[in-house]
């Protein structure tokens, strides 16, 4: 049974997006990341597929399967993951010259959980909030990495379903890169305490 992780970068005050639902904090960190890219290279080598919504497919194949990524030391990882593009408009999804994407155009919670049943590793969703909001309503989320960013915007969309009941993380890691990026390492718990002092998955 596959795991389905999370990972989003977040600014400092918590937000995955700004009011206009795009993410550009990244960019104002100056110079490279090479120690966290190093680490996310290690943790890619242990991904076997991605998920993701169709905005953030087309974001994402300008950039990776392009000549633009040269240079990356991810981009051969990342290039070579399963992918699945979960949306009912697209038709196709390529990627480059590499193998074209899977589209999943019905239920999205029924599909991750065929997905998840298919893959024996890590399945890693990026981006694509409203798409993993529905997964953490549905409690397929097992795992969340936040790469939280030395950067504030003040307001914006988070991570997680607004109105949602509580749910408590546990804490595996706190590693701290160059550029004062922090990843955070959570694993969801399937259960909260009516009281939201005790879970267990």
């Amino acid at each position: 049974m596959g795991q389905l992780v999370v990972q989003q970068f977040v600014t400092a005050d918590g937000f995955a997006a700004n009011a206009n639902n795009e993410f550009n904090a990244y960019e104002l960190l100056e110079g490279g990341t090479a120690e966290f890219d190093q680490n996310q290279l290690s943790w890619l080598q242990t991904v076997d597929a991605m998920v993701l919504g169709a905005s953030t497919y087309r974001m994402f194949v300008e950039y990776w399967p392009t000549p633009a990524s040269e240079g990356e030391i991810i981009a051969p990882a990342l290039n070579g993951l399963r992918r699945f593009v979960f949306s009912r408009q697209l038709e196709k999804a390529p990627w480059g010259e590499y193998q074209e994407a899977t589209i999943e155009s019905g239920d999205a919670v029924d599909a991750i959980r065929r997905i998840k049943g298919e893959i024996e590793g890590t399945v890693v969703l990026w981006g694509s909030l409203t798409l993993s909001e529905a997964f953490f309503d549905a409690g397929e989320v097992d795992g969340v990495r936040l790469v939280v960013m030395p950067v504030a915007i003040g307001s914006g969309r988070g991570v997680f379903p607004a109105g949602q009941d509580p749910t408590l993380l546990n804490l595996l890691s706190a590693k701290p890169y160059d550029k004062g990026l922090i990843e955070l390492e959570y694993r969801v718990n399937r259960s909260v305490s009516s009281h939201g002092l005790s879970a267990s998955i």
